[in-house]
């Protein structure tokens, strides 16, 4: 990669991370009773019904006949060289974060399982009890202090909120490999990515079909599911346990 990209790199980060100073006036808004702050909910649903209709169409059958022709072991290959690949920006967010211990834990195990473990094909790390470790942008915008925001629902990507999707934007270039690998084998890891996501969907099918075409409103029972793991995973309890994903009417569900 030329030097001229890495600066442009360099430069659309540094725009990213302006960003926040946006966010970090709106996120101050108060949540409504629920625990949720949804103002753009009308456009919400319009991206959640094409989300839903992409689901059905196209997402959904991919995944569950992905999941269905390959072999589990080879469908865990691929999703362990994925998360292999994505090690290195999990370290860059640890030590964003302060987090020396999580730096440490994810540089041990990309170093085991790219060594050891054939590129991270196999997570050898697990085996010797290393334990996971994970985070991202988003989480080091919490932890450095910049709110929630309003709840977002994405294109193709699905739910979020004004500071996970700036750091879905930011972790676009936290991770040190995307510098290091020329093309095409730079972009090895967004297609195991991909796959390791159609197999998440083939495999949890009953749970996400149930959530998405068997509950009364499917658009408010994902927001309140995302939300409060979300948070869950943040530590942010307290606001968490204000969402109560059962709260709804989900006949069916």
């Amino acid at each position: 990669m030329s030097l001229f990209c890495r600066a442009r790199r360099a430069a659309l980060l540094l725009i990213a991370v302006g960003s926040l100073a946006a966010c970090a006036t709106s996120d101050q808004r108060p949540a409504q009773p629920d625990g949720v702050f949804d103002p753009y909910e009308a456009q919400n649903r319009r991206v959640h019904a094409f989300n839903r209709g992409l689901d059905r169409a196209v997402v959904r059958p991919a995944a569950v006949g992905y999941s269905t022709v390959l072999p589990d072991e080879i469908e865990d290959s691929i999703s362990h060289f994925a998360k292999n690949l994505g090690e290195p920006s999990v370290v860059v967010n640890s030590l964003l974060q302060g987090d020396a211990r999580g730096a440490g834990i994810s540089t041990v195990r990309f170093l085991t399982n790219s060594v050891l473990g054939i590129f991270g094909l196999f997570d050898v790390a697990s085996d010797f009890q290393i334990p996971q470790h994970d985070t991202d942008f988003g989480e080091t915008l919490y932890v450095w202090g910049v709110g929630e925001g309003a709840y977002i629902e994405l294109p193709l990507l699905g739910p979020s909120t004004t500071r996970n999707t700036t750091g879905k934007v930011v972790d676009l270039f936290t991770n040190p490999l995307s510098y290091m690998v020329e093309s095409p084998e730079q972009y090895y890891g967004t297609v195991a990515a991909a796959a390791s996501g159609l197999s998440r969907r083939g495999r949890f099918s009953d749970t996400v079909d149930s959530i998405l075409y068997e509950s009364a409103d499917s658009y408010a029972q994902a927001r309140l599911i995302w939300l409060q793991n979300r948070r869950f995973q943040l530590g942010d309890t307290g606001t968490a346990a204000a969402i109560d994903p059962f709260a709804l009417d989900t006949e069916g569900f």
